[in-house]
């Protein structure tokens, strides 16, 4: 412990450890703005965090729902489940080496464009 400085109680402790300080640097515009809230709406800095953080939280998790159902509706499109040979369960195709096999497979045996069949075959 440094000379000069005082024990800290049990109590102080435990205090310190339920409400850690929370300090940074800002610019003169946004201290002004905040200043004009805190007096406006007669709140404190730890309020304003609260609110601001309040939003980012329904921010970010609006953000998350949309990137998984975009990710659920890419899914319906673009995956090509096939059906497991032993427990009849759908595995999708996402390795690089099954989808080389697969275009392998298609190539070979003569899946093309709809179009492109058509007009080698005849309507």
């Amino acid at each position: 412990m440094a000379i000069g400085r005082k024990k800290k109680t049990p109590s102080r402790v435990k205090y310190e450890q339920k409400r850690p300080t929370f300090s940074f640097r800002t610019y003169k515009e946004l201290d002004e703005r905040v200043q004009a809230v805190k007096k406006a709406a007669g709140t404190s800095n730890t309020d304003i965090v609260e609110i601001a953080v309040g939003l980012l939280e329904i921010k970010v998790a609006k953000e998350k729902e949309a990137k998984r159902q975009g990710y659920e509706e890419a899914k319906k499109l673009y995956m090509v489940p096939y059906l497991c040979c032993e427990c009849g369960k759908p595995i999708a195709i996402t390795s690089p080496e099954t989808k080389r096999i697969v275009s392998k497979f298609l190539t070979q045996h003569g899946w093309g464009h709809k179009k492109c069949i058509e007009r080698t075959l005849g309507p």
